[in-house]
């Protein structure tokens, strides 16, 4: 399998509001920067998205590493809380829905296809990477703003 690197970051201005995400795929020398974003949306719904539209653009199973400044994605995905969500209809808790499920939902159908390794890294820190996926996801969040 290709060994791709993914590094991914969501921002919002506003919580709800307008927000972006961006998306870094490496494999070799190919780099590939995916961008988008929604009028009003919330910033965990933009750092979900950015791992699914990476995952997204693979056009076959891989091993990916994915990089990520957001503890919400990958503590949901290392610590098993997405798929216990998930077993328990969607439920943090007993009376706590959990949020997002329609984008947990198929972020985890695409990590369970793809061999996943997870890497943490402190946001704007100078991670190169990181850092363009953070100045694309804040360009596509002000694309929404209001002026």
């Amino acid at each position: 399998m290709k060994m791709v690197y993914l590094y991914t970051d969501g921002a919002c201005s506003g919580n709800p509001g307008p927000g972006g995400y961006g998306a870094i795929l490496k494999y070799g020398d190919f780099v590939k920067e995916i961008s988008g974003g929604e009028a009003e949306t919330t910033n965990n719904r933009m750092e979900l998205t950015a791992v699914i539209k990476g995952l997204e653009a693979l056009k076959e199973q891989c091993n990916v590493v994915l990089t990520s400044d957001s503890k919400y994605v990958l503590d949901g995905l290392t610590q098993g809380w997405a798929e216990k969500w998930k077993q328990n209809g969607w439920m943090r808790t007993k009376k706590d829905k959990a949020l997002n499920p329609d984008l947990w939902e198929r972020l985890l159908e695409l990590t369970n296809y793809h061999q996943m390794q997870y890497n943490w890294v402190k946001g704007h820190d100078g991670h190169p990477e990181n850092e363009r996926c953070d100045q694309m996801a804040v360009a596509e969040s002000l694309k929404y703003k209001s002026e």
